[in-house]
């Protein structure tokens, strides 16, 4: 038995085919954490679905900011962007059932050790809070108020956390933490504009993961979102989004030890200009 962590596929169906192929995955034996982003962008979005679904509960998959977009979409509250490779999947026989998986999906989860989540949490959030928060999320996503909620999600405020934040700003907080953070303030003030390598971070801002006394500082946290960050690999971070819509790799991370974690890449088959 082998677990796979899966950075951003983001509808790179030939890929993933071929990095599964690569690592001799099966579904009857392993296990992928497939890290968010899983359409969008790439060629073939509905195929990508499709095939972790076929995949049962053997393809641990995270929800990203282009699959709530999608979602989003698909309800009618955001508009198509010039980028958007979705109609495979919005002009679908089987839309309803893809869609209806695809808000089941997790927005944080934990295991072998590993905390797994889009793109970033918060330095006030402990692991605990982190899947506390993604579970509230995750109950409206599954409830009948998931129209409502997706019309509201989008903005950048509050950019702060609060213990005391309610309703709909308190939900878009962990939403942006969740699949859109990279840099934020030493307060935790998110900065969700920059996009760019760390080393370019906006004054005052550095990447999440390096604010002082962030509380999950004891807990490895894997996450994709940031290609211009690329593959990083240390104690206490794991960044597997290596660009591959954009022309880079597609990325797995064969699970072990700490010091024995194997990293697997295939060539992307396409390049996108660069964009979120």
């Amino acid at each position: 038995m082998a677990a796979y962590l899966v950075g951003d596929v983001q509808g790179c169906d030939g890929p993933l085919g071929h990095l599964l192929d690569k690592v001799g995955y099966s579904p009857s034996r392993d296990t992928l954490y497939v890290l968010g982003d899983l359409v969008n962008r790439g060629p073939h979005s509905v195929a990508v679905l499709r095939r972790l679904i076929g995949y049962g509960a053997s393809a641990q998959c995270l929800l990203g900011n282009h699959d709530l977009s999608l979602l989003a979409l698909a309800q009618g509250n955001r508009t198509p962007h010039r980028l958007d490779t979705l109609d495979g999947i919005l002009q679908a026989g089987d839309r309803a059932e893809l869609l209806d998986w695809l808000r089941n999906r997790r927005m944080a989860l934990q295991a072998h050790g590993i905390l797994m989540v889009h793109a970033g949490v918060l330095p006030q959030w402990d692991a605990a809070q982190v899947l506390q928060l993604a579970g509230e999320v995750e109950a409206v996503l599954r409830g009948p108020d998931l129209a409502a909620f997706l019309a509201r999600m989008y903005g950048n405020e509050p950019a702060r956390w609060s213990d005391g934040l309610q309703g709909d700003a308190r939900l878009r907080v962990i939403v942006n933490a969740l699949t859109r953070l990279r840099f934020c303030l030493a307060d935790g003030t998110m900065d969700l504009k920059a996009s760019g390598r760390p080393d370019a971070a906006p004054p005052g801002a550095m990447p999440w993961f390096d604010v002082p006394g962030r509380k999950t500082a004891d807990t490895c946290i894997a996450f994709g979102h940031w290609s211009t960050l690329g593959y990083l690999r240390r104690p206490d971070v794991i960044a597997l989004d290596t660009g591959c819509v954009w022309g880079g790799c597609l990325s797995a991370l064969r699970l072990g030890e700490a010091s024995e974690h194997e990293l697997i890449q295939v060539e992307c088959e396409q390049a996108q200009a660069p964009g979120e």
